[in-house]
């Protein structure tokens, strides 16, 4: 399939390169080419080639973009899919209470079938807000894994291993077929977290690691209970314990990142482990903020996830961006911290490079096509003074026209691509949700 994206404004994401008017060339799954035109050349119409080549090529499809934006889908670091079961079920509750008393018993009940069509729900809502790829972590990878192929949305998996779910023998028969399974899967080795894993079996995943030299990813300091009682446990808080085991040998990161030390944050650094904030989770459940600023300032890279629709209710990577920013605002009292181009960077290009996706952080020759189409005809994208930043600070799921994975448009205009209705899926999770209750 050869798509030609043409009359737009175009965000490749690639340092120090402004928006600029041209077009982009898809063939298969691939960025044939990114081209610039001279300002203003295209952003009046015309189906012309830009600058002057192309006319020979016969296309398969032709869009018009109508002078609005092309950019790299957003990448959600941090997800727990088929968690939409949950959604508005166990709000305003202390993070416990919520966990002990709603979420574990009621995940409980969940069933294969259930797990898949609450994954594709969260799908749905993926693709209209312009994310083309998540970082999950759920009782089921295999489940997930078969969500994703049908749907077309990319996927990295990492495993929730812990005392009670899964195993070591189980996760490395994950990572090796999960790794060969085709162009939409990546598998991460991981864990649930250090307070749901005995020492045993944290030692157990650094060997996993250091036989595949491979990086590792967990729920990590993410409340002050968590650390005082690790603290308690091995007289380490938690980075510095799972590194002195050698966990983070070959990399990874971890989620939320919130109660980190000067020494574990140095840790980071040295590791180059990724910091995977969760703003609007974190928030909702009183967790806490985490020290996005200062990770940057260190050279921490930083993810954004939206976490599960259970202690989110919404996931949308705009919403997630403005707390990042705002949160960081308020936290230094300074206006001026974290610019609001560093925290888009966050949720496309170093949120792909955590999942494994080096090849499609950007919008360049030869990267896988990821990307989306935003609207900037809309009232909160104008007057257009400075895209990025309209983006983060205005920008909403609304505005998102066309999400595109690997040269397959899944969502373009309210119309949906990804193998099932929404009313076959909304149907299907109201009978699993009745089961299950």
């Amino acid at each position: 399939m050869k798509i030609r994206l043409y009359h737009a404004r175009i965000l490749t994401m690639e340092e120090n390169r402004p928006v600029f008017p041209g077009e982009i060339w898809v063939e298969g799954d691939k960025i044939l080419s990114v081209r610039e035109c001279e300002p203003g050349e295209r952003l009046k119409g015309g189906a012309g080639p830009c600058p002057e080549e192309g006319s020979e090529i016969r296309w398969d499809r032709e869009i018009d973009c109508g002078g609005n934006l092309l950019m790299p889908g957003f990448k959600d670091a941090h997800t727990h899919s088929p968690m939409t079961f949950l959604r508005s079920y166990a709000d305003d509750l202390p993070l416990k209470e919520w966990l002990q008393q709603k979420v574990f018993p009621m995940e409980a009940k969940l069933d294969e079938e259930s797990i898949y069509w609450f994954g594709k729900l969260a799908v749905l809502e993926y693709v209209s807000g312009g994310i083309t790829g998540i970082f999950d972590m759920y009782l089921r990878p295999d489940v997930m894994a078969k969500v994703a192929q049908e749907t077309g949305i990319r996927c990295t998996l990492v495993s929730g291993l812990n005392d009670f779910t899964s195993s070591i023998e189980k996760q490395e028969e994950e990572y090796i077929h999960w790794n060969q399974a085709g162009p939409l899967i990546r598998y991460r080795l991981g864990c649930h977290a250090e307070y749901t894993c005995s020492r045993e079996l944290l030692e157990k995943l650094a060997a996993l690691a250091e036989k595949y030299r491979a990086p590792v990813f967990l729920h990590l300091s993410e409340t002050k209970k968590e650390v005082r009682e690790c603290t308690e446990r091995y007289g380490l808080p938690p980075v510095k314990f799972l590194d002195s085991l050698g966990l983070f040998d070959y990399g990874g990161g971890g989620y939320h990142c919130i109660y980190l030390d000067q020494e574990e944050k140095e840790i980071f650094r040295k590791r180059g482990l990724y910091a995977v904030t969760n703003p609007a989770s974190n928030l909702k459940l009183a967790s806490g903020i985490a020290s996005v600023t200062e990770y940057e300032k260190m050279g921490i890279p930083v993810a954004i996830g939206t976490d599960g629709a259970a202690s989110n209710n919404c996931l949308d990577m705009f919403k997630e961006m403005f707390l990042v920013s705002g949160l960081a605002k308020y936290q230094e009292g300074d206006a001026s911290a974290l610019d609001a181009e560093k925290v888009l960077r966050m949720a496309t290009v170093n949120g792909a490079r955590a999942m494994g996706y080096a090849d499609a952080d950007v919008l360049a020759e030869g990267k896988l096509a990821d990307l989306i189409l935003i609207d900037l005809q809309k009232p909160n994208m104008q007057p257009i003074h400075n895209i990025p930043k309209n983006l983060v600070y205005s920008g909403n799921k609304s505005n998102v026209i066309l999400t595109m994975v690997g040269g397959q448009i899944l969502y373009s205009d309210g119309t949906y691509s990804i193998g099932s209705s929404p009313e076959e899926i909304y149907r299907e999770c109201e009978k699993c949700l009745r089961r299950i209750l």
